[in-house]
């Protein structure tokens, strides 16, 4: 058997490089843009105005769908047309249209008539989402913390914080706990130096693709703000502002009931307007980012408005272990004699995160 130089051997391993990479790349989607970029890696969905990509060079990344040119992928997607026809095939650019190859037809529609595109992986998710068990796609954290010192002071700080909620394609659950209790002993004498609980829970339903209606109750107590109780129900309208694969922005608006029994002994109830936001933003892989607001107004005094702060920071350490922070603030405008306008309430530890 005639042997190889080595000179032949560097050029037959160069084409075989060559090769591996011509066909590395004819393997991958190929998204062409109006401006004459090229992204190659692999779509992985395109939802309302954006198209999701799982790049080659860069990650996932997202473009505006109207920034579009032509597309091609290698694997078939599941694909939605404007007229409510659905087929699974590859997809290739041809004369100004997409042609969707199934395994029994070609279809050839214009970029503007497709409303979703999902991969294998995002329309088993979809479907997923569709009719699921009440008990079915819940995801969340729990956090619980304890510091203490012992010595000429003795303290004891517990805190526990708990956030899920539960997604689908048409509503979206949302169920909070936040808590803590501190007390110190000095010179024989003990005291309690925190005592409250926050919790609540939330459900929108989506109308239209951009607005939700929106309905929620509120728990709070807090012993230094002589808070026996304040419950509170209500519900609006929110509007989806902004969407992307990193960022959402909700912004919501309407009414509610707040009863508030405060330990002086005084009790109030009122019929509030609201208004809010809810954002949140996926840092990088491993962190995300949540905020959410609302400003309470009483009608019928004009002077009287609280405000509810809630903003928190999660980062994996695991994949189900995370690094949490969480802060919660209540300002109440008008509070009773002695007591201050605002409390804070903030934890921070290790936490489990879950999904079912």
């Amino acid at each position: 058997m005639p042997t190889l130089n080595t000179s032949q051997s560097r050029f037959f391993s160069f084409l075989s490089c060559l090769t591996c990479l011509c066909l590395s790349h004819a393997r991958a989607d190929l998204v062409i843009l109006k401006n004459g970029d090229r992204v190659t890696g692999s779509i992985v969905k395109k939802d309302g105005k954006t198209l999701t990509i799982k790049s080659d060079s860069f990650g996932v990344i997202a473009t505006a769908w109207d920034a579009v040119d032509s597309v091609r992928t290698d694997q078939p997607v599941n694909v939605i047309l404007q007229d409510g026809r659905t087929a699974q095939g590859t997809l290739a650019s041809a004369e100004g249209k997409v042609e969707v190859a199934t395994q029994t037809a070609k279809l050839s529609v214009a970029l503007a008539d497709i409303t979703a595109i999902r991969d294998a992986s995002e329309q088993a998710a979809y479907e997923r989402r569709q009719h699921p068990g009440w008990g079915q796609l819940w995801s969340g954290t729990g956090t619980v913390g304890l510091a203490g010192t012992a010595g000429n002071a003795r303290t004891l700080t517990f805190t526990t914080g708990v956030n899920a909620d539960r997604t689908t394609n048409t509503d979206k659950t949302t169920v909070y706990f936040n808590a803590i209790r501190a007390s110190a002993l000095v010179g024989g004498k003990n005291a309690d130096t925190a005592d409250a609980v926050h919790a609540g829970l939330g459900y929108n339903h989506n109308l239209t693709p951009r607005v939700f209606a929106n309905v929620f109750n509120d728990w709070e107590y807090d012993k230094f703000q002589s808070l026996d109780l304040r419950f509170v129900i209500g519900g609006g309208l929110g509007f989806h502002a902004l969407k992307t694969a990193r960022t959402q922005l909700d912004v919501l608006g309407g009414a509610d009931f707040n009863h508030a029994r405060f330990s002086t002994p005084l009790t109030q109830q009122s019929a509030e307007l609201f208004g809010g936001d809810d954002y949140s933003f996926k840092l990088d892989a491993a962190t995300t980012l949540v905020q959410s607001l609302r400003m309470f107004d009483d009608p019928s005094h004009t002077s009287a408005f609280r405000i509810n702060f809630d903003a928190g920071a999660s980062t994996k350490v695991s994949k189900w272990l995370n690094w949490n922070v969480t802060l919660s603030d209540r300002y109440l405008n008008l509070p009773v004699a002695g007591r201050k306008t605002n409390d804070l309430l903030y934890t921070t530890g290790l936490g489990v995160t879950f999904a079912r």
